[in-house]
């Protein structure tokens, strides 16, 4: 089992409280991550991202292992601890201003 983390706008929008936990059949990436927890929850969809072009929404930020993989290709593996379940995968908004 995949362990996600979302903020809590997101947990609120999906209705959920603290972690997600989803199961990813085939190889574990941001991407088939981000495929079942929009298909769990369609809710989300457009949320983390684009409807059409899956791109990432700006301002939102993926952790694996206290390590920024935002900018990583969406199709990386990720680390063993994550597809184990023993860390988890966060989605972080992250904050603008000036």
């Amino acid at each position: 089992m995949i362990r996600v983390e979302l903020p809590f706008h997101l947990r609120t929008l999906a209705g959920v409280h603290g972690e997600v936990t989803l199961r990813i059949s085939g190889e574990v990436t941001r991407s088939s991550i981000l495929d079942a927890l929009e298909a769990r929850y369609p809710m989300l969809r457009g949320t983390i991202r684009d409807h059409v072009t899956l791109k990432q929404r700006p301002l939102v930020r993926f952790f694996v292992c206290r390590e920024d993989i935002t900018h990583d290709p969406p199709t990386a593996p990720l680390p063993d601890a994550v597809a184990s379940g023993t860390e988890p995968f966060l989605i972080v908004g992250a904050i603008a201003g000036g």
